[in-house]
């Protein structure tokens, strides 16, 4: 049949024309210039901006940190604190770089009417460093040595928990029970039956709760679930993502901190539910090269590549996970492994297609990791009409063997090597990182987004959203729903690594299919 420029682009949409944003198939005659122009008008792929939230109206929202380590010093920034030793050191990378623009962008950052009103962590030296900066004459900031003190004191409408994994839901289900607002870093939960806890405690609460998955903020995802929904790429039948890090702290060898001993550390706090071992340092601040504290790669960097894409494809959890892998790379005594291959299956789950009705249906989510090496791969989304590569910039090639465009790709129209559609919202503004491992959050949408040309901290807008919809009653992007499937899906990949196996989920009952003689949560915890 006769296959139009209509039909070819029918149903293509989503993303406003900022940034950097080409049909790459047209060259620069007045006559291209015109089809050009044509094929972006009809395939209207305009980004769209964050959804807009209300206000934070009211007395400002009083809120506690649980953890003042790496992790909790970038969620404060994202609040609006940073430490006095942040600011200089973004002071002087911008005398010696000036495209560093850290310090800048966080002084023209929005205020939210928040403060912070108490500090728990339990190394000395980290919670006084957040009294010496945070403390105002019109806010004195209060340190209390337990979560349960925090949460009981009356002094917290809310809390941020950057802890070690193993706290994450036990502290989360305090809060909740209590009524107090919850943002908490991801992975949710450190065990299976801690996330069915967690989700009742969500569900009975009146408080809210956000899981720190901020990349949900980022316009390119937003994008490509538009122009996925509007079929341009087809059905996808593979997706391909990894984590490749090839650094000490990429690979979680944090500096020890000269100050820590058992006269500054709480170990007994630290250990909680964990086995009880001598103090040691390298457990402290080393905690995610352990299982006993932490996910390892399924729960701290599968977790990411998963919810950013489940946030684009809505596939939720997985019918099953196989996973294999090994301590590679670093033999330094942890127990997680450095390299891991997952693949996820989804063979109910489809995006339409262009094929014959019922044709398409089914796909595999392959993830790869290694803390070996710094190779940058990036994320593609593999469909029948379109190959579809997605970071914090966007690109759509078209495929050789689509039905969609196959009378445009013979008419030379388009080629199959040459982009159809790119997107890169920060065309016009220049990045700079301080590490390989900063590089590659950035590069994955992990770090900041862009508006109208503007480049915004994606964990700021992530923790706008919670407490605008803590103050006025709204809908977080990753709540309770969210985090469970994000926290089911990496146990499974987790489970099927510790056991060797094919790990199974009852779309049903919403359980883990059992396996006879195994307790799932002992065997996530088991060390190797």
């Amino acid at each position: 049949m006769k296959f139009t420029r209509r039909d070819a682009l029918k149903g293509l949409g989503g993303i406003p024309l900022m940034g950097a944003v080409w049909w790459a198939g047209a060259a620069n005659t007045v006559a291209k210039k015109k089809e050009r122009t044509a094929i972006l008008e009809q395939l209207n792929i305009q980004p769209s901006l964050p959804t807009a939230i209300p206000g934070i109206g009211g007395e400002p929202i009083r809120i506690g940190i649980i953890g003042f380590g790496i992790r909790g010093e970038q969620l404060c920034r994202a609040l609006g604190y940073a430490t006095n030793e942040w600011k200089e050191e973004m002071r002087l990378a911008a005398e010696e770089n000036p495209k560093h623009s850290g310090l800048k962008d966080f002084m023209t950052q929005d205020k939210l009417n928040i403060k912070l009103t108490g500090i728990c962590d339990i190394f000395d030296y980290r919670a006084n460093r957040a009294l010496k900066s945070f403390n105002t004459d019109d806010n004195k900031m209060l340190r209390f040595r337990t979560h349960q003190e925090m949460i009981r004191s009356g002094k917290v409408d809310a809390v941020v928990i950057a802890t070690p994994d193993h706290w994450h839901a036990p502290m989360s289900i305090d809060a909740l029970e209590n009524n107090i607002h919850v943002y908490v870093e991801k992975p949710m939960t450190h065990t299976v039956g801690e996330t069915y806890r967690l989700r009742e405690a969500a569900r009975n609460s009146k408080a809210v709760f956000q899981v720190g998955h901020q990349h949900r903020q980022t316009l390119s995802f937003q994008t490509a679930k538009d122009i996925i929904q509007k079929g341009t790429i087809g059905h996808i039948s593979l997706i391909q993502t990894n984590t490749n890090r090839n650094d000490d702290n990429g690979a979680w060898m944090y500096d020890i901190h000269p100050d820590a001993s058992p006269q500054t550390i709480d170990w007994e706090m630290f250990l909680g539910s964990a086995p009880k071992v001598p103090f040691n340092k390298n457990h402290f601040f080393r905690w995610r090269k352990w299982w006993a504290y932490g996910s390892g790669l399924s729960g701290d960097l599968l977790s990411h590549d998963y919810d950013r894409l489940n946030c684009v494809l809505n596939m939720g959890i997985p019918d099953s996970v196989m996973t294999s892998g090994g301590i590679y790379t670093h033999r330094d005594g942890r127990n997680v492994p450095d390299v891991l291959n997952v693949n996820m299956e989804y063979p109910n789950f489809s995006t339409g297609g262009s094929q014959k009705k019922n044709k398409e249906q089914g796909m595999s989510f392959v993830y790869s990791a290694t803390l070996g090496n710094g190779f940058n791969r990036p994320t593609h989304l593999m469909g029948h009409d379109g190959t579809m590569e997605l970071g914090n910039r966007l690109t759509i090639w078209p495929d050789s063997g689509s039905t969609r465009y196959g009378d445009m790709i013979e008419a030379n129209k388009m080629s199959p090597g040459v982009p159809i559609y790119h997107y890169n919202p920060g065309a016009s503004t220049p990045d700079a990182v301080a590490s390989a491992t900063s590089q590659y959050f950035a590069d994955k949408g992990l770090m900041w987004t862009y508006i109208n040309g503007a480049r915004v901290d994606s964990t700021f807008l992530h923790m706008r959203e919670w407490l605008s919809s803590a103050r006025n009653d709204g809908k977080v992007s990753c709540g309770i729903k969210e985090g469970f499937e994000e926290a089911i899906s990496s146990h499974m990949a987790g489970l099927s690594y510790k056991l060797g196996r094919r790990i199974e989920w009852d779309h049903e009952q919403e359980v883990l299919k059992p396996i006879e003689g195994i307790d799932f949560d002992e065997a996530l915890l088991a060390p190797m």
